[in-house]
């Protein structure tokens, strides 16, 4: 099993897990890397690092955002690793362990559900989040990510330039109405 292909299942985990944005191996402005990390409901933010060895899990307690949990990303934070290579005793305070095995990912230690992020943390997510907006931005010039996004301007792309006779003139965004409570 190599790193690669544990942060891959990291991604999927975190899909199933309820997260609707997840990104890897994105560097935020303190220097963390994290493997993978998603964020559900409410911004809530769930961090996955991938170990393939002991060793590669002991180097990590040396970062500056394990030495100091305040500027670290996740609300909830855990450690991935094959079978049998971590143990509950190993973990840092709060930290969840998932153990991959027989290609099935089985939560071995839950993580502490409390919010293990900061003020900090939180300004240091949104550092990730823009910074990797900004990168798709720059991929999609000239258009702005905002036109980008705009459902009815992708349409319009994919059907040659020409807006069906049936586009309506405004957008709705049913999340936003009844202050954020539609589904």
């Amino acid at each position: 099993m190599t790193h690669a292909q544990l942060v891959q299942i990291a991604i999927g985990w975190l899909r199933r897990y309820g997260c609707g944005i997840v990104l890897s191996e994105q560097a935020c402005c303190t220097g963390e890397m994290p493997d993978a990390i998603g964020w559900k409901k409410r911004c809530r933010s769930v961090v996955v690092e991938c170990k393939i060895s002991r060793s590669d899990f002991h180097a990590d307690k040396q970062k500056l955002w394990r030495a100091d949990p305040k500027i670290a990303l996740g609300c909830e934070r855990l450690y991935l690793a094959p079978h049998g290579m971590l143990e509950a005793a190993d973990l840092p305070p709060n930290w969840g362990l998932l153990e991959y095995h027989a290609r099935k990912v089985e939560v071995i230690v839950p993580p502490d559900r409390r919010s293990q992020r900061t003020p900090e943390g939180l300004i240091n997510e949104m550092n990730l989040l823009l910074s990797s907006l900004r990168r798709v931005e720059v991929r999609i010039e000239p258009q702005s990510i905002t036109d980008f996004l705009k459902w009815k301007n992708r349409l319009i792309e994919y059907n040659g330039g020409i807006a069906p006779e049936q586009l309506g003139v405004v957008e709705q965004n049913t999340y936003l109405e009844d202050g954020g409570t539609a589904s």
